[in-house]
């Protein structure tokens, strides 16, 4: 049954192909022949199949998982250099009619404070992020027709874009919201967002539907057939991401490469980003109820062996993670992290005073402490949307990433957007590490034109004048 050109959900993820890879993966997890091909087939950059993949995941010999993470941070470096792009969630509404098990949005928590965001109140939160220097939002909102209809939310994005406030602008909104129909995802897109980014949150039938017993969440074909309905209707850059606790790593793990090959297969352009959540506390949500959670060295792991598996594809840490938990992923594969988040319905322009978080946060740096950290390990915070605003979307980006080509873009467009945020928001102690960065990471850009356009634009930047791009 197993198709991956299927528009099908349970024929582009098989519940008998993931349970096939897992045995093969168990069976040959100490092949060292087996083991070095599929090594030698990941050193080309193209790639590897879900079975491929989860052979190196099961892998126990500690010499080859030694070369799988070695493989990962310099396929990391290829395909992203030493760029982290950074965003900030921006939740809209809590207010959610599913009965979804691990959130403390589902309907029968009657304690959490339901909250749902004014325009006004959006955008005195968009100015407060402003102000900090972001310039990527990911809006997140709870499913209910009555309180978060589609026309809510983009009225939220006209909102957003709109808004511009001293040297601050959103550039890009990137939209996590639940399964909808082809017509409001191209209305999405005639919005201008970025990503859409919907988490499968586990890819195993059963327990998906034990899992949200009520609500329109419950439909499995429904839910995980979304990112083709989102294609259909125009949005080329979708991102996909499972909850690791939920079911059982390896099971999520296959299932999650199965979905990129079928983008791939069917749209020719496999997930622009894929996210790691793992299950946190939240308000009524113990994650020891869940069996399945995780440790650090199986979540490094997961990170490696995807980045691995899918060498083009954009990968999200958020601050669920730690400091420490996020150090370690992004030598292996990360290329975006959240800084200064709050997960709860408003909270940037003045604390809250009710609790309305999906998640408590793990990593509650401030941005520039954030910034500050990435710089001091020699990594290039980024705020560009460069791709995005000039149409290098879906096959487009692809092309230029798989070709590592979007180096030569992408590269100088971070020391850009760094030195804006240096100028207009940085302590001063991290404006003279940035400073220095940009100073050494000149002399990293190949082409001398492109080196001297650079140079200009910064002193132009230093001098009041904004949003330069290649």
């Amino acid at each position: 049954m197993y198709n991956p050109k299927s528009l099908k959900a349970e024929e582009f993820i098989s519940h008998e192909e993931i349970l096939s890879t897992l045995s093969y993966a168990e069976a040959n997890k100490n092949n060292t022949a087996l083991i070095d091909q599929i090594l030698d087939k990941a050193r080309l950059r193209q790639g590897l199949s879900h079975r491929e993949a989860s052979v190196l995941l099961a892998c126990e010999l500690e010499d080859k998982n030694a070369e799988i993470c070695t493989l990962a941070e310099q396929i990391k470096k290829d395909f992203y250099g030493n760029r982290i792009v950074l965003f900030a969630p921006l939740y809209l509404s809590n207010y959610c009619v599913n009965g979804c098990v691990y959130c403390p949005y589902h309907a029968k928590n009657k304690h959490i404070a339901r909250k749902k965001m004014t325009q006004e109140e959006v955008r005195r939160e968009v100015i407060a992020l402003q102000d900090m220097g972001h310039k990527r939002l990911a809006l997140e909102a709870g499913e209910d027709p009555l309180n978060n209809p589609i026309e809510y939310i983009l009225e939220c994005i006209r909102t957003i874009y709109d808004i511009k406030h001293k040297n601050g602008a959103i550039r890009r909104v990137n939209v996590n919201i639940a399964a909808t129909t082809v017509e409001n995802y191209r209305r999405l897109h005639e919005a201008g967002i970025g990503t859409y980014i919907l988490f499968q949150e586990t890819y195993h039938k059963e327990s998906y539907e034990k899992l949200h017993p009520t609500g329109p969440k419950h439909n499995y074909v429904w839910h995980t057939e979304a990112m083709d309905r989102a294609m259909e209707g125009g949005i080329d850059d979708v991102g996909l991401g499972v909850l690791f606790g939920l079911e059982r790593y390896k099971y999520e793990f296959a299932g999650l490469l199965m979905h990129a090959e079928h983008l791939e297969a069917v749209h020719g352009v496999g997930p622009h980003t894929i996210s790691v959540p793992r299950i946190r506390a939240a308000d009524d949500i113990d994650p020891s109820t869940f069996s399945n959670g995780i440790d650090d060295d199986i979540f490094a792991k997961i990170v490696a062996c995807i980045r691995i598996a899918v060498p083009y594809t954009g990968m999200i840490v958020s601050t669920r993670e730690s400091q420490s938990s996020r150090e370690r992923v992004l030598h292996l594969g990360i290329s975006q992290i959240s800084g200064g988040s709050k997960t709860s319905v408003g909270g940037y322009a003045e604390p809250e005073t009710e609790n309305s978080a999906q998640f408590d946060v793990s990593d509650t740096r401030t941005l520039d402490e954030v910034i500050h950290w990435l710089m001091s390990m020699d990594y290039i915070p980024s705020f560009c949307t460069a791709c995005y605003r000039e149409g290098r979307t879906g096959d487009r980006f692809m092309a230029l990433c798989k070709s590592k080509q979007i180096q030569n873009c992408c590269h100088p467009n971070a020391l850009m957007t760094l030195k804006e945020y240096l100028v207009d928001y940085a302590t001063p102690a991290t404006k003279e590490l940035g400073m220095q960065l940009i100073k050494r990471e000149l002399h990293n850009i190949p082409r001398e034109k492109v080196r001297d356009i650079v140079v200009e634009r910064l002193d132009k930047i230093e001098n009041g004048e904004r949003d330069f791009r290649f």
